[in-house]
């Protein structure tokens, strides 16, 4: 008979997910480390080292250390299907994908969670730093994804596609405390991690160069830069309407905010080359390799079947910053499915279109085709492929892929 619930924590070798589990076992869990070897090829990664296998030999001897039972799964086959293809089909469709977010919802929250059940754990435990609430609605018990006490490593974002059924089953043991309290309590338990540096790359993959990532299967083509003007007669028809509320704006004038401008040659100047639209995103600086323009060059849009970059001079630039975005419907999630919005229905909450990015002030209008976004404020570098995430307070509500 089991006394004691029973966690699989997921152990990536970093010092995060091993303070999650140290803490873990002084609640009084039965604990079991389990480290999810996602990705093979190392031809791509920035050192020569051999980065899943050097964390790997770190989780089993955090493991070791806390005296728990360890053991690797290989899920290199799934990450493949449902997130490095998903990388590739984005960025070769013009679209800026965020694996991290994707990572979450298809492999932690999913695949690991289905091969830990088969441990019959009653829980899987992540080293996130976001915490989990619970509130009852209706007579139900209702989770709640909240934002980590640690400001400047607030990861909701990343978990901003979890359902309620997967958040039931997870715990985030670490999202009360501060980095450098993570680390100390490491220091304190004799852990090997507990100075170990951040995980730059992405999810499970290491700190790899995206270029030479995207080039394993989108190869390079020499396309046109070209640079298109401040004035061009399209921002003015992009302008937020003035004295009105954007819940009574019209379906035209929402859409001219929300939907993004489709560009064509004739419309700039070209000021140079590229080496393939599908490597740049929108409000991407660097990379450009275009001097002399003065004031810094961003990319404001990509055409993947022209091969063509539009840039814009400047950060106030009208094509780099934008007002609203769209999501289409079958893009919506909602984490607070009693919070649901119905066609017609507006609410104003506080929404980020990237990780770290400051909330803003943002009123959410559901329509048939799908939900729009307007920000109180322009949002820079908005990209079709990104997720947006709103927040009610401290608490992430729900999210969308951008279109």
């Amino acid at each position: 008979m089991k006394l004691k619930p029973r966690v699989v924590v997921g152990l990536s070798g970093g010092v995060d997910s091993s303070v999650a589990a140290k803490l873990l076992i002084d609640q009084g869990y039965e604990v079991i480390g389990m480290f999810m070897k996602n990705w093979h090829d190392e031809s791509v990664t920035i050192s020569n080292e051999c980065p899943w296998l050097e964390d790997s030999t770190d989780a089993m001897l955090v493991a070791e250390t806390l005296n728990i039972p360890f053991q690797a799964i290989d899920l290199s086959a799934e990450y493949q299907t449902r997130i490095v293809d998903y990388m590739f089909a984005e960025y070769s469709a013009g679209r800026t994908p965020n694996p991290d977010i994707l990572c979450n919802r298809e492999i932690k929250f999913d695949i690991f969670l289905k091969a830990a059940t088969q441990l019959k754990a009653d829980f899987v435990a992540t080293g996130h730093y976001c915490q989990k609430g619970e509130i009852e609605v209706d007579g139900q018990p209702v989770y709640q994804l909240l934002a980590g006490a640690d400001a400047n490593k607030d990861q909701s974002y990343f978990l901003c596609q979890l359902s309620q059924e997967q958040l039931a089953k997870a715990l985030f043991p670490i999202g009360h405390l501060q980095k450098s309290e993570v680390r100390e309590i490491a220091k304190q338990a004799g852990l090997i991690t507990a100075e170990k540096k951040d995980s730059q790359g992405l999810c499970f993959i290491g700190k790899v160069r995206l270029p030479d990532f995207l080039q394993q299967q989108l190869k390079p083509k020499t396309g046109k830069i070209i640079q298109i003007p401040e004035e061009l007669p399209d921002y003015l028809t992009r302008l937020v309407p003035a004295g009105i509320l954007p819940q009574d704006w019209t379906q035209e004038q929402l859409k001219a905010v929300c939907t993004p401008i489709t560009y064509a040659s004739t419309l700039g100047k070209a000021i140079g080359e590229h080496r393939g639209a599908h490597y740049f995103t929108v409000g991407q600086r660097k990379g450009l390799q275009v001097g002399g323009t003065g004031k810094p060059l961003f990319v404001i849009a990509t055409d993947t079947k022209e091969n063509i970059i539009y840039t814009g001079l400047g950060e106030e630039h009208p094509g780099l910053n934008r007002f609203g975005l769209f999501v289409p419907q079958d893009q919506v999630h909602w984490i607070r499915e009693d919070l649901k919005l119905q066609p017609g229905e507006t609410a104003v909450y506080s929404a980020r279109i990237r990780y770290r990015q400051a909330l803003s002030k943002a009123t959410l209008i559901q329509r048939e085709n799908g939900l729009y976004v307007v920000f109180e404020k322009a949002q820079k570098g908005i990209a079709s492929g990104q997720f947006v995430a709103w927040y009610h307070g401290e608490e992430c509500i729900g999210s969308g892929t951008i279109d």
